[in-house]
């Protein structure tokens, strides 16, 4: 079995971190701080192609509606396919989106 490159001290050490976050408040200040408003932004756009690919939707629609490349709706798509299942531990327990796309 080959050792997991990402997983490092630092990583494990961020990993951590997040969990010590008791609000959203408080968790939102760390990504701040902890990230780009580039990077954020491209967070939240995969959350969110993963949410529409979860239900159903179609790359074209995904696309008009997130803004997402190809690209980025593909590699979302086979992370829920053949990923790590962090995307489905997330989507298991966020409210399914409304029928328009939006959060419920």
């Amino acid at each position: 079995m080959h050792k997991d490159r990402l997983r490092t001290p630092e990583v494990e050490a961020l990993l951590r971190a997040f969990g010590t976050l008791r609000s959203d408040d408080e968790r939102y200040a760390f990504l701040q701080d902890v990230a780009t408003i580039r990077e954020i932004k491209d967070m939240a756009q995969r959350l969110a192609v993963a949410r529409m690919l979860d239900g159903g939707r179609h790359y074209t629609d995904i696309q008009e509606t997130t803004g997402a490349s190809s690209t980025t709706i593909s590699r979302v798509s086979r992370s829920l396919n053949y990923g790590a299942e962090g995307y489905r531990a997330v989507l298991d327990r966020l409210e399914p989106l409304d029928p328009e796309g939006g959060d419920a």
